[in-house]
């Protein structure tokens, strides 16, 4: 398994990733599955080097996003030197086989090396699965929220969003 940068030429793939990603979320009952994103929004993502492909024999089994703050979420808590992990999402063909252990991994050591303190992610609440699967994964639950500001992705506004957090 390797993780390197996402490219332009990947956002047919990251996109496809993502719509695979919403259709297992209204699978597994999620309320609020991911919508659309802006492809100009992505292009930029791309462009500061914050997309990442997992490839496994060269070929993208899994995708993610990161960011150092995410004040809409996290709020106070977003003062803090910490790597955020959004929007992973694995191709369908190789979910269960081990690739978010090795994004959190991964987010562990760049975590490290660009001195932060915590590695971060966030989940609908109400996603008890998927809670307790980043658990497995090393995540502490530290509480909820319920943003709703215009400036977040309409699957975040008006939910219920279950804060997660590795001490590094």
């Amino acid at each position: 398994m390797m993780i390197v940068n996402s490219t332009m030429a990947d956002m047919d793939t990251l996109f496809a990733f993502y719509r695979a990603g919403a259709v297992y979320m209204k699978d597994m009952g999620e309320v609020r599955p991911w919508q659309e994103f802006e492809r100009t929004a992505v292009a930029k993502e791309i462009e500061e080097g914050r997309q990442w492909k997992v490839l496994d024999n060269g070929e993208t089994v899994a995708v993610f996003l990161t960011t150092y703050n995410d004040p809409f979420v996290w709020q106070e808590k977003d003062q803090d030197p910490a790597v955020y992990i959004h929007r992973i999402a694995t191709h369908p063909e190789h979910r269960g086989k081990g690739y978010v252990q090795g994004i959190v991994d991964w987010g562990r050591e760049h975590a490290r090396e660009n001195g932060k303190k915590f590695l971060r992610l966030d989940t609908g609440a109400r996603n008890t699965r998927l809670v307790n699967y980043y658990k497995r994964c090393g995540f502490n639950l530290l509480g909820e929220v319920y943003p709703d500001s215009p400036a977040l992705p309409a699957h975040y506004r008006g939910g219920i969003i279950a804060l997660m957090e590795i001490a590094i």
